[in-house]
């Protein structure tokens, strides 16, 4: 797909762009409007709130187990099969949900909806990835993450918004109108990629998936456990953390063993820097984002006393700031690199987030809406540009493993950030809503001084792409052929 002389992205790109965000955006809307809907889940399916919690609870350790077959089944099966499977399993979780008769058959259907937005979500990755080539990696990337960026705070809002007027089945009815739209789109645009079929790559690493999918699940259970009950040393934290030790530290001595099956995901890709940059960047940016989106509606709540909903919309500067900054600096990194760009981002998020530390009871709402869109301006501007170098210095072969691996520490700290929020606004607040509040800004403010460290390590200013190497407009396999002769500066180091 080709460029236009006045350097837009071509109608063909654009159009296969606005199909894949139509598609992945219902994934991270019903990840995080659920949240506002638990006392009235648990109302209405006559159940209590522990039960309910596991109904996003299942979703998400369904979403992490599987990120990691879809490493594997993109080349095997096809990207374009496997987005539309990926659309069906949600279509039918949300249908389920939907219609469901009480909790754990409400759980069972949110365990298929999580496998559904388990492939789509790294899938939106790799495919958008592939298309773009890396001379617009920035500028994609950026599209893409406004929708990654607005959704967890979007997602409370639509959810109380259809609580308001509409029983709570309309959180997840409302994906069938725009998954079937989805759908017909994708059939038409998402372009035909003939999947390898060679012996290699007919070989899934058994293995490898029984011990990272469930590895990864069982970190994540342990911080969500941390998260739900304020505490760290309870057997139903401790019990699944040793669980993801074994599990992972298992994988790592599989996937390095010398063997004929190539590893899910093969660890010596930490061994390029600007790959190992990346990805810490991004965990990092996500514990950042998702402990400032699980902190500052429990500030409006409980220090100012606002109810759910209006806690929810005065957290929607922090998405709007992010939106705003993600698309320009995502195609700035195309001509800039990105070092410079995640440096000032994170240099604004991290001044942004000492502000909060000085907020207290009476400060006008104002300036903490102020400092939030800030915030999501940095934390936008860290975003796009890491995601872009992953991609711009990955061969286009290692392209699906390291969407996996992004996606992953991605959740991880977004999982870490939320615990680490529940356990200092607890036990750093002593009862008293201001300072657990500062405690957490605490926590997002150093948590961005290390991400500024970690960013001198990605990569400077792109080189540029010889002529030869530009893709043929709607030839999405020219653009990977690119890919590997692709470096940066800052690589070449």
């Amino acid at each position: 797909m080709a460029q236009s002389p006045d350097g837009r992205l071509d109608p063909a790109l654009r159009r296969l762009i606005g199909v894949i965000l139509l598609g992945g955006i219902m994934g991270i809307l019903d990840g995080s409007m659920i949240a506002v809907a638990a006392d009235t889940l648990a109302r209405d399916l006559g159940t209590s709130l522990a039960t309910i919690s596991w109904v996003s609870t299942s979703y998400l350790l369904a979403l992490t187990v599987s990120i990691p077959v879809t490493t594997w089944a993109v080349d095997r099966f096809g990207g374009r099969r496997l987005w539309l499977l990926g659309l069906v399993v949600f279509l039918t979780g949300s249908i389920g949900s939907g219609l469901a008769w009480d909790a754990p058959s409400l759980i069972v259907f949110r365990v298929v909806q999580g496998l559904g937005a388990g492939l789509l979500d790294p899938l939106m990755l790799t495919l958008l990835a592939r298309a773009s080539g890396p001379e617009r990696a920035g500028r994609v990337m950026g599209l893409m993450g406004v929708v990654g960026s607005s959704g967890p705070v979007l997602g409370p809002v639509v959810g109380g918004i259809i609580l308001q007027g509409l029983a709570w089945r309309w959180m997840f009815l409302v994906n069938i109108p725009i998954g079937i739209v989805a759908l017909v789109l994708a059939l038409q645009v998402v372009p035909k990629d003939a999947p390898d079929t060679t012996d290699g790559a007919a070989r899934l690493d058994v293995t490898g998936l029984a011990l990272i999918g469930p590895g990864i699940a069982a970190g994540v259970l342990a911080l969500s456990q941390t998260a739900e009950r304020a505490a760290f040393a309870v057997w139903q934290v401790l019990v699944p953390l040793a669980a993801a030790a074994l599990l992972l530290a298992g994988y790592a001595v599989h996937a390095l063993g010398n063997r004929r099956t190539a590893p899910l995901i093969d660890l010596r890709l930490f061994t390029r820097r600007s790959f190992s940059a990346s990805v810490t960047v991004g965990s990092l940016v996500g514990l950042a984002t998702f402990a400032s989106l699980f902190a500052l509606p429990l500030y409006y709540q409980q220090a100012r006393g606002h109810g759910t909903f209006t806690a929810a919309l005065l957290l929607a500067p922090l998405g709007v700031g992010s939106a705003i900054s993600m698309p320009l600096t995502g195609r700035l990194s195309d001509r800039l690199g990105s070092r410079s760009l995640v440096l000032a981002g994170a240099g604004v998020s991290g001044l942004s987030a000492f502000a909060f530390t000085r907020a207290g009871a009476h400060t006008p709402e104002a300036l903490t809406a102020l400092a939030a869109f800030t915030l999501g301006l940095g934390l936008g501007s860290v975003g796009a540009p890491t995601i872009a170098s992953l991609y711009r210095t990955l061969p286009s072969a290692l392209v699906p493993q390291g969407s996996s691996v992004l996606y992953m520490l991605n959740q991880l700290g977004a999982s870490i950030g939320i615990a680490t929020v529940a356990l200092v606004v607890q036990t750093g607040g002593d009862g008293d809503a201001v300072r657990g509040f500062h405690a957490a800004a605490w926590t997002v403010t150093i948590t961005l001084v290390v991400t500024l460290a970690a960013s001198t390590q990605l990569p400077g200013r792109p080189a540029p792409v010889p002529a030869k190497q530009a893709s043929r407009p709607g030839d999405v396999q020219d653009a990977d052929e690119a890919r590997p002769t692709v470096a940066t500066q800052g690589e070449k180091q």
